[in-house]
């Protein structure tokens, strides 16, 4: 059971370069109880693409989202809307 949720949205946009991009994470639970981390990624206005982790223990899913969270700062992403950004 996920002892609490996770879910993140960041942008990153430069109107200079056309760029604007999407990146979304969320940790839920399966069928089975197990941690499947969702990411999705895309240009701004689309679908994008999408990827299902799956891991047995909620710890390790853990690890892997704030592992992404850290490299899409680096990469200039942004918090969007009422979260603040750091």
């Amino acid at each position: 059971m996920i002892a609490q949720p996770y879910h993140l949205y960041v942008e990153r946009k430069d109107a200079s370069k056309n760029l604007a991009r999407f990146y979304a994470m969320s940790i839920e639970p399966n069928l089975f109880g197990e941690a499947c981390l969702t990411r999705r990624w895309g240009r701004i206005g689309t679908s994008g693409q999408v990827k299902t982790h799956q891991f047995e223990k909620e710890q390790d899913a853990v690890d892997l989202f704030l592992d992404l969270l850290r490299q899409k700062r680096r990469r200039g992403y942004r918090a969007i809307g009422s979260v603040a950004s750091q």
